[in-house]
């Protein structure tokens, strides 16, 4: 494939900054989707109930938000290399615990504080100060070109943990390690991950932070905000919803519900496969989406991508084997994140300069509220039998109520234009 002029001519000119704001992305998406497949695998393996898992995925999202908000809602003020910092010392922390006791407890306090990803995307403050740290170091109009770069590189990276992870286990086991010993590497290297982070982000620069004027915002802040309260605020509504729904869908639900649909032809790593082919078309989809958003625009290559992914969400259950099941998800992760780079680069484009991480941090914050009370209502579907409806469920509620978020964001925005569009 021949990649348009302007989507290399974005690459030929990324500073050192960005270059290593895209290398702690890869490793922290390594992390993720290593520890996404076999997390629920190994929260069962300890001897912890479904619903307890849920419960304990629940915690983690909310405790990803609390820590999420603080951190990116001061990041311009007290500076956003500093608060990456304290991000990857809370991933650190996490995967120790993890690694170290199964305690059901002491796992859910560590997940509650700590920085984990049940699903193998982006969680804690991360996500949303490198978004502004990024913004701020290129054009405006080669924003979504970067940020799709951004999001592919985290794809291949979440797809590479994911086949690392499974594949792990899968050699453990070929080796007579025991279940237990086996995810508990795995989740070692997680934690070896966060010590890694901390020293890259030390070796970022200065020039990602927000420079300091003696002027002062003329409306007072909230939350990091002042003139784009509404528009971030009406955003983070709309996008909580989107994430209530993806936490029915967790990679690590998937993959349970796989192994559990198909007992005898499914095993850590042929998930690890899946997965792995999963998020490299995921990836593609988030670049393939900028030449469309220049065409129609940010908010109409959101939805009109997203609506068909979830049809092909609903469709996986429905399929009579595990070949067209896989195919069915394939395709949906096909398209399913051209509406990312282009969210992220339109939340960027529509408030001040001085309000980015804040605006970034809170609609992370939302999408967090909003996939922290799903997964717990997942675990009870999960715990049906798997010949029932309702073992079914994750897809036909994630995919439903995505399909109205997108009607949803179409009708409160589609006159609402960044500043390259107009």
């Amino acid at each position: 494939m021949t990649l348009p002029a302007p989507q290399l001519e974005s690459l030929r000119t990324m500073t050192r900054d960005v270059w290593l704001l895209f290398a702690t992305r890869c490793l922290r998406l390594f992390g993720y989707g290593l520890l996404s497949v076999i997390l629920v695998l190994y929260l069962v393996e300890v001897g912890i109930t479904k619903a307890d898992i849920g419960l304990l995925i629940s915690l983690t999202l909310i405790g990803d938000t609390i820590v999420s908000l603080w951190i990116t809602t001061t990041a311009d003020r007290t500076g956003r290399r500093r608060m990456l910092m304290v991000g990857a010392l809370l991933m650190f922390l996490a995967g120790a615990v993890f690694a170290l006791t199964h305690n059901y407890w002491l796992l859910l306090a560590a997940a509650t504080i700590g920085v984990i990803s049940p699903s193998g995307n982006e969680v804690g403050p991360f996500l949303s100060i490198e978004q502004a740290s990024l913004a701020q170091t290129i054009p405006h109009d080669r924003r979504t070109a970067v940020f799709a770069w951004y999001n592919l590189v985290g794809s291949f990276a979440t797809a590479t943990g994911a086949l690392v992870g499974g594949g792990t286990v899968w050699l453990l086991k070929y080796l007579n390690w025991s279940p237990l010993d086996c995810f508990r590497v795995v989740i070692f290297i997680y934690a070896a991950i966060g010590l890694t982070l901390i020293l890259l982000f030390l070796l970022v620069s200065p020039a990602v932070e927000i420079a300091k004027t003696d002027a002062k915002p003329s409306v007072p802040l909230l939350l990091g905000l002042h003139k784009s309260k509404r528009v971030v605020f009406k955003l983070s509504a709309l996008f909580s919803l989107d994430a209530f729904a993806g936490g029915f869908v967790l990679q690590g639900f998937v993959a349970y519900w796989f192994i559990i649909k198909f007992p005898h032809q499914v095993n850590e790593a042929t998930l690890g496969g899946i997965f792995f082919g999963a998020n490299i078309l995921a990836g593609i989809s988030a670049l393939a989406a900028v030449p469309l958003a220049k065409k129609i625009g940010l908010i109409q290559t959101m939805v009109y991508t997203h609506i068909p992914s979830n049809l092909l969400l609903i469709l996986v259950p429905l399929m009579p084997n595990l070949p067209l099941a896989i195919t069915m998800l394939l395709l949906r992760f096909s398209i399913s994140q051209m509406d990312v780079p282009t969210r992220q680069s339109y939340t960027m484009a529509v408030v001040d300069p001085d309000e980015r991480s804040a605006a970034s941090g809170i609609t992370a914050v939302a999408r967090s509220a909003g996939a922290s009370i799903s997964p717990s209502l997942a675990g009870l579907l999960l715990a049906a039998s798997p010949v029932s409806v309702l073992f079914n469920g994750i897809f036909y509620l994630g995919g439903g109520l995505k399909i109205v978020y997108d009607l949803l964001l179409y009708r409160s925005f589609k006159r609402s234009r960044p500043a390259e569009e107009r």
